[in-house]
């Protein structure tokens, strides 16, 4: 994000471009730039693993919802607001406050108040219709719309659409493929330099300096893969460079440290066949659809563009419903443990950053009966299977639940510590894996060093009992961890709270290796 000159200048310079504002209120700008030349400082609010489809289908959402034509304000529904929408969805963390605030502070002052009235008129005029380049459309008369014309602004879209997410493709490529030429040049001049070296050494034109000379010739005629790319079709360039992208994740994936997932869980199709018992005769038609839905999403393999968009209030539903029982919600979150190990799963739960339902109802972990804390737990363990809805897990933006402000960091963290001090063995697993897979994660946040402190609070009071090898594993390693991404007050907890980490030493040599790595940052 680029704070521009205007909004860090006096609040005048701010209110001299409101015709602008009003007749454009958006337009692309180069990356980095501003309309108003170089921004004077660069904020970064972070980073995002989304991929570019979800990022294109949010965008589009909110061109059909929130922002679209007419709704701009330039108090309340400006630019800014829009980046911070973005910019909440796409790092979890919105722009800068002051920023937000400079419309109430501007109005706030002398000029702003005599200002207001012509604001608020320019505001209500431009609500009333929209605008095509520097013209002004007044809105038409409200009619039914023909399907035929739906399904053509649909196939026009979605072409629209493939053709960005092939130019970006193809810019990709491209810079991939000179890459390979720099490369591929270099590497020939190093072989020329090499061979006009040797060739200052001796004057001998021999057998081998002929066959050195025909195996440069003939390598240079082969064509590289750099060429080939060059001369692919680009439908052809488009596969290769998914199959890029996809390499390139699985290399992450492999790189990292592997997460502890549950994925022999349960027989997934008896779970469905018992769920849709269970509610037989207690759905209306559109979430008899909405199940339909979770059966080819989580039994037939369709891609998650199978769920509806009101798939969410189906879950919500059978989870929130007290008339329905405890059995039903077992079923599901048994299902949508196993679902969370796909790794287009994130496109559900982004369905779910408005209403949250989801997540308040694991918040609420220590208040749903224990039959249903199990699935709920090993649903949250599951997530760490694929990066994205892993980072999705740790998104730090907050919204308010029951008079607090709570965030999916917090939600998960509560999970975690809720299910490592429960006395069921189950959970505990659970608990463990999870908070295992947040050290893993070695996110160096603010926010993070106070989950990383609540967390070695709850593993201290874990190894009061007698963990199993393979779960006191996962914990000392989380604790070791720990005492990494907040190496000041972990360690004086541990040396506080206790117990000692050698009391489990012995225990095996893994485990043995993990307090030596807790020991060498304790005083």
């Amino acid at each position: 994000f680029y704070p521009t000159r205007a909004s860090l200048t006096r609040p005048l310079s701010l209110l001299r471009p409101i015709r602008f504002l009003v007749t454009t209120p958006s337009e692309q700008i180069t990356t980095g730039g501003t309309v108003l030349g170089e921004p004077q400082r660069v904020e970064k609010l972070g980073d995002t693993f989304l991929p570019y489809s979800v990022f294109l289908e949010y965008i589009n959402g909110l061109g059909t919802s929130k922002f679209a034509a007419g709704t701009y304000h330039l108090l309340r529904l400006n630019c800014n607001n829009f980046s911070d929408e973005v910019s909440n969805f796409l790092v979890g963390s919105g722009i800068p406050k002051y920023i937000l605030d400079l419309p109430e502070e501007i109005i706030k002052t002398p000029i702003g108040q005599a200002l207001a009235p012509l604001i608020e008129t320019l505001a209500n005029s431009a609500s009333a219709g929209f605008t095509v380049g520097h013209r002004f459309v007044e809105p038409r008369i409200q009619r039914e719309v023909s399907p035929e014309y739906q399904l053509l602004n649909t196939a026009i879209e979605e072409a629209r659409l493939n053709s960005i997410a092939l130019e970006e493709r193809r810019n990709v490529l491209n810079e991939k493929l000179a890459k390979k030429e720099r490369k591929k040049k270099k590497k020939k001049k190093e072989k020329h330099d090499k061979s006009k070296g040797s060739g200052s050494e001796s004057n001998s034109t021999g057998p081998s300096n002929y066959s050195t000379m025909a195996d440069s010739e003939v390598a240079e005629m082969q064509p590289t893969n750099g060429d080939m790319g060059a001369e692919m079709l680009p439908s052809d360039r488009v596969l290769q460079m998914e199959a890029d992208e996809r390499r390139e994740l699985e290399e992450r994936k492999r790189q990292r440290d592997p997460p502890i997932v549950f994925k022999e869980l349960t027989d997934l199709a008896a779970e469905f066949d018992e769920l849709c018992r269970l509610l037989e005769g207690k759905l209306n038609e559109t979430e008899t659809t909405n199940l339909d839905e979770l059966r080819q999403y989580a039994l037939e393999n369709e891609g998650s563009w199978a769920l509806g968009d009101n798939f969410l209030n189906f879950i919500g539903r059978v989870l929130y419903d007290k008339s329905l029982d405890t059995a039903a919600k077992v079923k599901l979150l048994n299902i949508l443990a196993i679902a969370a190990l796909k790794d287009d799963v994130i496109l559900l739960l982004h369905q779910d950053r408005r209403e949250h339902t989801i997540m308040n109802y694991a918040f609420d972990i220590d208040r749903h009966p224990i039959e249903e804390q199990l699935p709920l737990a090993q649903f949250i363990t599951n997530m760490f299977e694929n990066l994205s809805s892993s980072e999705w897990l740790l998104y730090i933006s907050e919204w308010q639940y029951n008079n607090q402000g709570i965030s999916n960091i917090r939600v998960t963290t509560k999970v975690a510590v809720h299910s490592l001090l429960s006395e069921s063995a189950d959970l505990q697993a659970c608990g463990a894996a999870i908070i295992h897979n947040l050290a893993c994660k070695e996110v160096k946040t603010v926010v993070f060093d106070d989950v990383a402190v609540e967390l070695t609070m709850a593993l201290l009071q874990y190894f009061n009992g007698n963990p199993s090898e393979e779960h006191l594993y996962a914990c000392m390693k989380a604790l070791a961890r720990f005492t990494q991404i907040s190496g000041h007050e972990v360690p004086q907890l541990i040396q506080m709270i206790g117990p000692e980490p050698n009391k489990f030493r012995g225990t095996s040599r893994r485990v043995d290796e993990m307090i030596d790595e807790v020991n060498k940052k304790l005083r």
